[in-house]
């Protein structure tokens, strides 16, 4: 816009924007957040507390601080994210005879149960993205963003 014009509510010019990765990242990541909310509605989950749960059932026992490293939680974000699971009914923590101060994770049944449907709707979500990109594009995809991850 020339002269100080104010935008009349039209196109907004986003510039440069369109062509960095780090917004392409955060828009997309955006998205797929929303699409995950919308689809998880039914199990009440938000994307990090299903990360947990599926750590936690592939790995029973697994300690706190080994969840935190796994997945790049804050020891002061992941209390109150597993006292939520816990208050849910869904994941249980138990002392470890050698280390009291350890908490090991488990599942309820309740939390197995939800788990189990929670990945039938993960199934539904993730085959939107490969109906979007077509699974070799799918692929390519997540090796890329596992290469950022890598470096990071």
């Amino acid at each position: 816009m020339a002269g100080g014009e104010a935008n009349s509510g039209g196109h907004v010019d986003l510039g440069p924007l369109t062509e960095y990765l780090g917004y392409a990242l955060r828009r997309a990541q955006m998205s797929a957040v929303t699409e995950f909310l919308e689809a998880f509605a039914e199990v009440d989950l938000r994307p990090t507390q299903f990360a947990v749960l599926t750590l936690i059932a592939g790995n029973p026992g697994v300690r706190q601080t080994e969840v935190c490293a796994a997945l790049g939680i804050q020891k002061a974000n992941f209390v109150p994210l597993l006292n939520e699971l816990e208050r849910r009914g869904l994941a249980s923590r138990k002392s470890v005879a050698a280390d009291r101060r350890s908490s090991a994770l488990h599942l309820t049944p309740l939390g197995n149960s939800t788990l189990q449907r929670a990945r039938a709707i993960h199934e539904v979500y993730e085959n939107r993205f490969v109906t979007r990109l077509g699974r070799r594009g799918r692929d390519q995809l997540l090796a890329l963003l596992n290469k950022v991850m890598e470096a990071g």
